[in-house]
């Protein structure tokens, strides 16, 4: 079995998670190999991802490339070209980016079939269900392999009819969510005979975070905030909670890891409040540098008020350090207030500023029992191993095994509607009927 991955842009900073599931899918022994649709914007300042550079196929290199994969799509499968036209012609009438850009998204799955067909692709797996995904699909329409896409939100439940949210799960052979609430929010946008096609695969941490040695918590009150800075990371709501606490006398830093389009007005919204002492921002960071960071702090602060679910959030408690983030998204499946963290409503400086005296104020060995709960939890849930295992049985269940997936689905879902409506009650024997094909699939 060969699986494509298929990306926007491939590698990318803030997007270190795919990296790690591809790595662990084939230490496992699956075939991947990388597509992306274009280059990377961003330079690449870490030696892992120069190194996944390298693995990666760029559908796009020249301006030339889209009229000619378009040229070899009609001319190659005329009948298939015309069904994957219609497809998104369907799509892009409704789309925020229009019509023209859909068709763009046709010509470049010309170019994702073409490498398929040159790699003897069975499947393809694209991550965020927004233009990879509706390449996948589209090549899926000309004749290319089965697909499947992870999704993370908070973009896809943005706009999920101007990204044809709805259609992609329908075309696809089964579809991935991060979280309970990811999950919950693609039953959303799809009619309920496709909910059986999506399961829970959680982003993980590999073994850089989870096999390092404990490293006590430092004796400096500090907290570190990892993420682009970018408006829904909820930076300038974070400064001015620093404000409200250093007006009350208290002593602590604040260091932000990352960069991004906010990063000017940041700066000059700590002039403006004279944040110099408390505040400190580092820059892009390598995942190194990002390792050390957290290490050199007691807290890791995010008050996000848009979110998936922060796999910063999975380092930092791996790290044995607390966070203090908001109840919004998957958040709350991960951070359980009072055992491994702190959650405040997203938006408000007030509780903001609440929850950073109140860790302030906590002593340090109840942070370390904090940390360890917190390391506890991401080794339980959030391995990278693990969930990668998961991933691999889904596509030898819906590739190797297509048949007997939907076999499988439809008696789930038959169980479901029975049990939902009281009308009859299965023998025990039959509720193992799932299980029953399951072991099929792995023997």
């Amino acid at each position: 079995m060969k699986i494509a991955y298929l990306m926007n842009q491939h590698p990318y900073a803030s997007c270190t998670f795919i990296r790690r599931e591809i790595l662990e899918l084939e230490t496992q022994g699956i075939d991947v190999t990388r597509f992306s649709i274009r280059k990377p914007e961003l330079a690449l300042t870490d030696a892992a991802d120069q190194q996944e550079f390298q693995k990666t196929r760029f559908i796009l290199g020249s301006k030339f490339d889209l009229l000619l994969n378009a040229v070899r799509g009609v001319m190659s499968r005329p009948q298939r070209f015309l069904a994957a036209l219609r497809l998104a012609l369907k799509t892009g009438w409704k789309s925020d980016r229009g019509l023209l850009v859909n068709l763009v998204y046709l010509a470049e799955a010309c170019g994702l079939l073409r490498g398929c067909i040159e790699m003897g692709i069975d499947h393809v797996h694209a991550h965020f269900g927004t233009n990879a995904t509706a390449v996948a699909m589209l090549c899926h329409a000309l004749g290319g392999p089965s697909y499947s896409f992870t999704v993370h939100g908070p973009h896809e439940f943005d706009k999920p009819e101007a990204i044809a949210l709805s259609e992609k799960i329908r075309h696809a052979a089964f579809v991935v969510a991060i979280s309970s609430f990811t999950e919950s929010q693609l039953f959303r946008w799809c009619d309920y005979p496709q909910w059986s096609k999506i399961h829970i695969i959680h982003c993980g941490v590999d073994d850089l975070f989870l096999l390092q040695p404990s490293v006590p918590l430092p004796q400096e009150s500090r907290f570190v905030c990892v993420g682009r800075l970018g408006e829904q990371k909820g930076h300038l709501l974070l400064l001015e909670a620093v404000s409200q606490l250093a007006a009350e006398g208290l002593r602590f830093k604040v260091v932000l890891v990352g960069d991004g389009p906010l990063r000017a007005q940041i700066e000059q919204r700590i002039k403006a409040l004279n944040l110099h002492d408390y505040l400190e921002i580092t820059g892009w960071a390598t995942n190194a540098e990002v390792q050390q960071q957290i290490l050199a702090a007691q807290v890791m602060v995010l008050p996000s008020f848009a979110e998936g679910l922060p796999v910063v959030l999975m380092e930092s408690l791996a790290l044995g350090r607390p966070v203090l983030s908001t109840y919004i998204a998957g958040i709350p499946e991960l951070v359980e207030p009072g055992v491994c963290g702190w959650l405040v409503p997203s938006g408000s400086v007030t509780t903001l500023a609440a929850a950073m005296r109140q860790v302030l104020q906590t002593p340090l060995a109840d942070l370390e029992r904090m940390g360890q709960a917190g390391a506890a939890r991401v080794a339980q849930f959030h391995s990278a191993r693990v969930e990668a295992a998961r991933l691999a049985a889904l596509f030898q269940r819906y590739v190797t095994h297509p048949g007997l997936a939907d076999m499988a689905d439809s008696v789930q879902e038959r169980d479901s509607k029975e049990r939902d409506s009281g009308a009859i009650a299965l023998p025990r024997n039959l509720e193992k009927v799932p299980s029953q094909i399951s072991s099929q699939i792995s023997s």
